[in-house]
């Protein structure tokens, strides 16, 4: 996957991440595995 957001966010994000030792790409994958969830927690809550 490839995506493009603006620099100054890039380097942000990834010197939060240098600081926890932790790869760009594990926070990535952690968060759309949290949004995932969020949305289908959503979608359940629309289907009620």
């Amino acid at each position: 996957m490839h995506i493009s957001f603006p620099e100054d966010l890039k380097k942000q994000f990834h010197a939060a991440c240098a600081l926890r030792g932790l790869k760009m790409s594990q926070v990535v994958v952690e968060l759309i595995k949290q949004w995932l969830a969020s949305e289908a927690q959503s979608v359940g809550e629309l289907k009620g």
